[in-house]
Order: C-alpha cells, then sequence, then structure tokens
C-alpha cells in the first residue's frame, strides 16, 4: 500500500512507434544519449548493464557548467513492457533523495503509452525539478522518434 502523502511524479506520453522501439531507445546507450535530459544539455557518456542487478550511470552536460552524473540500478528489464531503477544522483544537490523509477511500455493502437512513475521525493521542489526534466526528455524522445524512418515506427494518419 503506498503513502496517499507520499510525493510521486506520474508523467504519460504516446509514442508513434511500437513498444519495441520505445524500449530500444531507453537501452541502448547511443539512442539514450540523443533524448535523455532537459533542452540543451549534452549526454556524453552512458554506460549501461542492461540486467536485474545491473547498473547505469549517465553523464550529463548542461549547456554552462560542468559534467554531472546520475546512476543506479536495474531492478527489472521486461522487454518491452517495462523497466524499474533506482534513480540517485552522484553528488546530490539538497533535498535529492535516492527514488526508484518505474516506466511501462503499453500497445496504444498503432503507437505505444510510455508511463513514468518516480517515487518518492523529499520535497515538492525536488518533485517539480524532475518534473520538468521528464517533460523536456519526454519532448526530445518523441522528436528523435518521430523523425526515425522504419518498420516500428507508427503511420502517419
Amino acid at each position: 500500500m503506498t503513502d496517499p502523502d507520499e510525493l510521486v511524479l506520474h508523467v504519460e506520453r504516446v509514442l508513434p512507434v511500437t513498444p519495441a522501439a520505445a524500449f530500444r531507445a531507453h537501452v541502448e546507450p547511443a539512442k539514450l544519449a540523443q533524448w535523455w535530459g532537459p533542452h540543451d544539455f549534452l549526454i556524453p557518456n552512458v554506460d549501461l548493464d542492461l540486467r536485474p542487478g545491473g547498473g547505469y550511470r549517465i553523464a550529463m552536460q548542461p549547456p554552462s557548467g560542468d559534467v554531472f552524473y546520475l546512476s543506479g540500478e536495474l531492478r527489472e528489464v521486461v522487454e518491452p513492457e517495462r523497466l524499474v531503477f533506482t534513480f540517485e544522483w552522484e553528488d546530490p544537490a539538497p533535498g535529492d533523495t535516492p527514488n526508484v523509477v518505474s516506466v511501462t511500455f503499453q500497445e496504444h493502437g498503432d503507437s505505444t503509452r510510455m508511463i513514468v512513475e518516480q517515487r518518492p521525493f523529499a520535497t515538492p521542489e525536488r518533485l517539480a525539478l524532475h518534473e520538468a526534466g521528464w517533460t523536456d526528455s519526454l519532448d526530445k524522445l518523441c522528436a528523435v522518434l518521430c523523425s526515425t524512418a522504419g518498420s516500428d515506427a507508427a503511420p502517419t494518419p
């Protein structure tokens, strides 16, 4: 049972590709680097050991500032349906606490409904910061997937 007072991020997006293509965009380092992070951030490196118990580490470079890192452990890898991983900033800012992200990929006609939940957050401010980051990231993901030609892309109406 979840705590009704727990601060939880919940974001949904419909992506114009199959669940398999959406899943691959999350687990192939080169693809992940194309869309991860807020607008104008660069992702110079992604290390990923894709198995339950495996780890990941993502280098993030803001437009002005030093590279910083996000890392965690994969808890569930169910291709192409679900990813669950811990999320922790290396050298966290005040108010940052480790939390858990679950990403679910559901068939939605010729597309995929992607659901992201991240919990718990220590403060509403940290939740809002992550919500803005996920919103930017998912905007970039949609742009990358929309520009991808191939059999996984959904047909245009």
